[in-house]
Parts: structure tokens; C-alpha cells; sequence
């Protein structure tokens, strides 16, 4: 039994293979990604790209039809490499780096079993090692996009900051990630000076490169959206005047709500004191508030969680948050974890939309998140680039 046993486990952990020649899906429902709902349609796949949608014909290869099929989910702001220690602490860096990749490794591989086929990792240099692991095939994950490090205050005047950008781009990073203010139990306070944030976010874009921005407080968050940064993450007290700005400039917005409730669920393991534990509860409403609030303006809306130890594989809890706290309708929350969240990764063309030529990542789930949004819960199918890497 333990041969069984170890053998099933290295089976279990082993890579979807590569998809051969032609397969067909086919759905009850289909949610496209943006705000289309299709009934009773096939899904022709050929070489991890979505060819044709029309009416069935035939055996299908995986017949989803009492399912609902998404896109596959993305997640725009997780640290992969945060984890807990055999004594269930908190855990980020500082430790062996074989540890902290088998860590990240095991963290990316529960997100994609909960449906999210790309997250955007924000950031540490393990993050593109298991990257670069997950696109060779050696070990399943969703698509990793990494910014590599952190920017802050302290890396230096606008001008080693533009080389700091520079360099972080030469070190393989797919996107830049800079703080523009303190964090939430400091009180959110612009951080960076506006020169920085300039010298960051105009380098970034002249190499190529995004740049998303830590910013609770709403100084930092003005600053970041007048030196064209690409989006705002967070945002916690955010007036109308920025988020106005936000909309007119085309900055997108990324409110996070999992993060706070996964702290809050498991403060011991996080050691923060009773101070910490009263400043993130009372972090919850003005988040919830201000995603309102952006949703009114027609801020561009992505989905992130700032998934941390504890919530990897359970990114999905954050459409829950949206809708149930935020007053997002379901397909508002769907639509910022596929076609609007592609958007700004600059992957609108590749991923997020069930359509022909895009990448065959898929996700199904036992009822209509529609209906009830708790049905995000329950993720049976989950494909990435027509590879199969659940199927219940």
C-alpha cells in the first residue's frame, strides 16, 4: 500500500502533458469574458488555442455540460513566495532558497487547482525561477508574471531609480512594482516623492515595462496616476477627485479585500499585535467603500488579492468579498478576473476571452457563479494553454 500510495502522489503531482492534435469541450454555459453568456455551444481546441465555437457535433473530448465555463481566472497582485513554516508562521524570505522555492512552487501550484490559470507575483526573485519552472513544464502553475523586487523610497534618488528599473528589467522581470506610500497600519502616508514616482513609472514605460503601485493613502495614489503608472493597488482611502482622475487617464484599480480577512482569520500566525489586528478590521469598510465608489466613476477594475501566507488557493474567495461587501454584481467581478484584468496585463489579446485565437485557458465550476457567487468554491475543470490540469 505505501508503493500505492507514493505512486499516486508523484502521479498527482506531475504536469498536465501537452495536449495532442484536436479536442472538443462542450458547455451548457459559457460566461466569454466580456459579459457574454452562450448556451449549449462546443469548444474546438487545437494546439492550446481556442479555434471555433458553434453548435456540437459529436463526442465531445470533455463534456462540461451541467457546468459553467469560464475563462481561466487572473490574479493581479499574489506573492508566491510567502508561506508558513512547519510551526504555522508566517514566512517571507529570509530562509534556505531551496525551501522558499519548493514554498512558492507549491503556492503557485493550489492557485491554478483553484482556477486562476495567471497571476502577476509582486515580488521576489523566487517568483521567475518557478516561473520559468512552470513555462518549461517541469512543475504545474498558472502564468507567472513577476516584478523580480520592490521599489521604494529608500532605492535611491531619480536617478538611480531609473537605472534601478533598468536593471530590473535586464533580471527578467515582467513588471515593475513601486511604493508610493506606507502601508496600512502606518497610516498610508505618501512615501515616495513625486520625482520618484516619475523617474520610476516614465522608465518603466520606456523599457517596455508596467507599473503597478502600492498607494493607500490618496497623495501617493494622485501623484502615481499624473506620472502615468498603470495601475493603483489598494487604495484604501481614495477620494472621488482621484478616482475621477483615475478614470479620465485610464489607470486601473485594484482593491483588495481577501488579503485583510485572510489576516484576520489566523493573527497568531502572522504575530501582529492587538494595534495591527484593530487597524486591518477597521481597513475592511473603506476598502469595501471604495470599490463602490470606483465602480460608479467606471474605473477600470482589476481583480487582485494580495494573496499572501494562507490564501494561496483561495483567491477565489476575493469575488465573494466584491459582491457580498463591495455591491459588485457577479458579472462586474467575473469581468475584472478575465477580459478586464488581460487588459491590464497587457495580454488583451492573449488571455481572459473565450473566443477563437485566444489561449485555451479554461475554467469550470459546478454552478453558476451568476446565481450564486459561492459557486467559485466549487472548481471541477481547470485548463491552461489545452493543457488539462484538473478535471473532476
Amino acid at each position: 500500500m505505501r508503493y500505492v500510495l507514493a505512486f499516486l502522489a508523484l502521479v498527482l503531482a506531475a504536469p498536465a502533458q501537452p495536449s495532442s492534435g484536436r479536442m472538443t469541450i462542450r458547455g451548457g454555459t459559457i460566461l466569454n469574458g466580456r459579459g457574454g453568456v452562450l448556451k449549449n455551444l462546443e469548444i474546438v481546441i487545437e494546439n492550446g488555442r481556442i479555434r471555433s465555437l458553434g453548435p456540437a457535433h459529436g463526442r465531445p473530448t470533455y463534456d462540461l455540460h451541467g457546468l459553467t465555463v469560464m475563462p481561466g481566472w487572473i490574479d493581479t497582485h499574489v506573492h508566491l513566495n510567502w508561506h508558513f513554516n512547519e510551526a504555522h508562521k508566517n514566512v517571507n524570505g529570509h530562509e534556505d532558497p531551496a525551501v522558499e522555492e519548493r514554498a512558492t512552487a507549491e503556492n503557485a501550484r493550489v492557485t491554478l487547482m483553484g482556477g486562476f490559470t495567471t497571476v502577476q507575483s509582486v515580488g521576489a526573485a523566487v517568483d521567475a525561477m518557478v516561473r520559468d519552472r512552470v513555462n518549461r513544464g517541469e512543475i504545474p502553475g498558472p502564468r507567472i508574471l513577476t516584478s523580480f523586487r520592490q521599489i521604494q523610497a529608500a532605492s535611491g534618488d531619480p536617478d538611480a531609480l531609473r537605472a534601478l528599473v533598468r536593471k530590473t528589467k535586464q533580471d527578467g522581470a515582467d513588471v515593475i512594482k513601486l511604493f508610493a506610500t506606507t502601508g496600512l497600519g502606518a497610516g498610508g502616508n505618501q512615501s515616495m516623492s513625486d520625482a520618484q514616482i516619475q523617474a520610476v513609472c516614465s522608465e518603466a514605460k520606456a523599457v517596455g515595462l508596467r507599473s503597478v503601485v502600492h498607494a493607500i493613502g490618496d497623495a501617493g495614489a494622485h501623484a502615481a496616476v499624473l506620472a502615468g503608472c498603470t495601475s493603483i493597488e489598494h487604495g484604501t482611502f481614495l477620494t472621488n477627485e482621484t478616482l475621477d482622475l483615475m478614470a479620465a487617464h485610464g489607470t486601473y484599480f485594484d482593491p483588495n479585500l481577501l488579503v485583510l480577512h485572510n489576516y484576520l482569520e489566523d493573527l497568531a500566525s502572522f504575530n501582529f499585535t492587538d494595534q495591527v489586528a484593530a487597524t486591518l478590521k477597521a481597513g475592511l469598510a473603506p476598502t469595501a467603500d471604495v470599490l463602490e465608489r470606483a465602480r460608479a466613476r467606471h474605473v477600470k477594475i482589476v481583480f487582485g488579492t494580495d494573496a499572501v501566507s494562507g490564501a494561496h488557493g483561495r483567491n477565489a474567495e476575493e469575488f465573494i468579498y466584491r459582491v457580498q461587501d463591495g455591491h459588485e454584481t457577479p458579472e462586474d467581478a467575473l469581468e475584472s478576473a478575465t477580459s478586464v484584468a488581460a487588459e491590464a496585463l497587457g495580454l488583451g489579446s492573449e488571455i481572459g476571452v473565450i473566443a477563437p485565437g485566444y489561449q485555451a485557458d479554461l475554467v469550470a465550476t459546478d454552478g453558476s457563479p451568476l446565481e450564486d457567487i459561492t459557486a467559485v468554491r466549487k472548481v471541477v475543470f481547470v485548463m491552461k494553454g489545452g493543457k488539462v490540469f484538473k478535471h473532476r
